[in-house]
């Protein structure tokens, strides 16, 4: 069983999961995935948050980008051009092969776990990572635009249009993943960890899963999380932006705040420590740290900080 498990979005949570597999032994260590952001298009089931960790925790991560593979072509791409279909989202050629596998083994019958775990376990991924649930769940995004799916939102439109709320479609009925509930319940675990990730976008459609915070809360090791806000703006994304548009101030605090009730330990950038008091007024301890991660020695840094707080 793990000693640790981490709750991860997509670029910002895996940065993280990168320092944490560092941190400690990679055996001790179990990343379940937001799949709110899976989608059909093309016919392909594609599980963003999943591969992002994947491709990054194995050399893979197209840097530039920011998403994607390195060393990627782009000939399937072209070509669906040249047929008039639809270009909004970019399936490069290396990536177009994890989705077509995925979707093949999805049809023969395979859950969506057995198939993350062969993903990954053919990409040398170090630890185990599993999908939140095997059940769809949808993060739809109420604009002012209409209701958009969270893939037409991100990537069609681009974070444009204004965020007048949220909902997980099916996350209602769906189970959570059995092996994380059973993690969850080993007297040997050491630390629960929500990764920086978007909390709307990537984190709550994890927390809106029957059953899974009263889960959390009954864990015998502390829930730590890592703020996504420095100095009042996201590191990446649209997390500030929502914020705004959903009437919270745009800061650390209202992160922590967020997820008051559910979290022990809440890690705060250093250079917003005068924040300090206001988390702890909202019976969270807060913990400082540099929590911008450029390269692989911050991910390590910043997941030992996590790692030490939670067993001060």
């Amino acid at each position: 069983m793990p000693k640790v498990i981490a709750l991860s979005g997509g670029v910002g949570g895996s940065k993280l999961v990168e320092g944490l597999a560092r941190a400690c032994r990679p055996e001790d260590l179990l990343v379940i995935a937001n799949t709110g952001d899976d989608f059909i298009h093309l016919g392909l089931h594609i599980s963003p948050d999943i591969d992002t960790v994947i491709y990054t925790c194995t050399g893979r991560s197209n840097l530039e980008q920011g998403w994607g593979q390195a060393h990627e072509t782009w000939s399937f791409m072209d070509m669906l051009r040249t047929l008039g279909g639809p270009d909004w989202f970019q399936l490069g050629d290396r990536d177009l092969a994890m989705h077509v596998w995925r979707t093949y083994r999805l049809s023969q019958g395979a859950s969506l776990t057995a198939v993350t775990q062969e993903l990954a376990q053919r990409c040398a991924l170090p630890f185990a990572l599993l999908p939140m649930s095997d059940d769809p769940v949808r993060t739809m995004v109420d604009t002012a635009e209409g209701v958009l799916p969270m893939q037409n939102y991100f990537v069609e439109k681009r974070c444009g249009p204004a965020v007048t709320g949220l909902t997980y479609q099916g996350a209602e009925t769906a189970r959570p993943n059995p092996a994380l509930l059973a993690a969850l319940e080993d007297p040997a675990l050491e630390a629960i960890v929500i990764c920086p990730s978007n909390p709307f976008l990537s984190i709550d459609p994890i927390l809106a899963l029957p059953g899974l915070r009263q889960a959390l809360r009954n864990a015998p090791a502390p829930v730590i999380a890592v703020t996504p806000i420095i100095g009042g703006q996201a590191v990446k994304g649209p997390t500030a932006k929502m914020m705004a548009e959903l009437g919270l101030h745009v800061d650390a605090v209202a992160v922590a705040r967020h997820y008051a009730g559910l979290i022990d330990i809440f890690v705060l950038d250093q250079q917003d420590a005068a924040l300090a008091d206001a988390i702890r007024a909202s019976d969270i301890a807060p913990v400082l740290a540099q929590t911008l991660m450029k390269g692989l020695s911050d991910k390590r840094s910043l997941a030992e900080a996590v790692l030490n707080a939670a067993i001060r």
